[in-house]
């Protein structure tokens, strides 16, 4: 097994270090703040004083991180990992930042360390389960090892098209729940019963997503996952990317409209699935 630096433990990267350790990983930790260290240095994880020292005792060197700004915090300057990542030793990025902020660390390593861009698929429970989907951008045999135990490893293209297919997959997760939360919507305000609702929905595409949503839907308690503040983030990115391809993209536009909204009325801190809640208080 290898020896995995695991950098930012939020709820993803603190799962991910908790699945590393169960499948048998050596894993050091950082993490900006550091109550979020114990719980892992008390599944066996060690800890490191700075992202610099982390990558210092790893092979591999993990970043997941909530923005492109959080990823040039870690990997820059004499703390940071590129300052102390060993010869032969790989980044695998994470985090969703974007494929511009990827190309622009490739343009940043050292000689001596591989970059691999992988984000994932999946939230907290995969990661626990090692069922993500992890988009490779780069060698993605430079990285199976610690991506295998992580999940289904998805080659996609060189470095940036990792990211670039993260942004694809968001952007139908969030278009998906825009619509569905808009279909409840309007079979309310056209005097359908909730229940009513509920099966047409299951006869149709969004089949999968209703009955998976229905619940939390109905009990106003989605579990948190992922919340809408950085679901908005990544909606960010996603127009960010399409402007600079020079796409202009209307329902994902009205998506990242809806999560804009439900993060200026309070609900950033909820589970991202809120949204649809929210879709149908505001328009009813």
């Amino acid at each position: 097994m290898s020896k995995v630096a695991v950098v930012g433990l939020g709820a993803m990267g603190r799962a991910i270090a908790t699945r590393l350790l169960a499948t048998g990983h050596d894993v050091v930790v950082w993490n900006r703040s550091p109550g979020a260290v114990a719980g892992a240095v008390a599944e066996g994880a060690v800890p490191a004083a700075t992202p610099a020292e982390a990558a210092g005792q790893a092979e591999f060197v993990l970043t997941m991180v909530a923005d492109p700004a959080a990823l040039a915090a870690v990997t820059d300057g004499p703390q940071g990992i590129l300052a102390g990542a060993t010869a032969g030793s790989a980044l695998l990025q994470m985090a969703t930042v974007g494929p511009e902020p990827v190309l622009a660390l490739a343009r940043r390593m050292p000689a001596h360390v591989d970059l691999v861009d992988c984000p994932v698929l999946g939230s907290i429970s995969e990661a626990t389960e090692g069922t993500l989907a992890v988009f490779v951008g780069g060698d993605p045999e430079r990285a199976r090892p610690v991506l295998s135990s992580l999940g289904r490893v998805v080659p996609v293209g060189p470095i940036g098209a990792g990211s670039a297919a993260k942004l694809v997959a968001n952007s139908t997760l969030f278009g998906v729940l825009g619509v569905l939360g808009e279909a409840v919507a309007l079979g309310d305000g056209l005097g359908l019963p909730r229940e009513a609702t509920w099966e047409v929905l299951g006869a149709s595409p969004l089949a999968a997503q209703a009955e998976r949503r229905r619940r939390p839907l109905e009990a106003g308690d989605p579990p948190l996952r992922f919340t809408l503040a950085l679901a908005g983030k990544d909606a960010g990115l996603v127009a960010e990317a399409a402007a600079g391809a020079g796409l202009t993209l209307p329902l994902a536009a009205a998506a990242q409209g809806w999560l804009r909204d439900a993060i200026a009325g309070g609900r950033g801190d909820d589970d991202y699935s809120a949204i649809l809640a929210f879709i149908v208080d505001r328009t009813s």
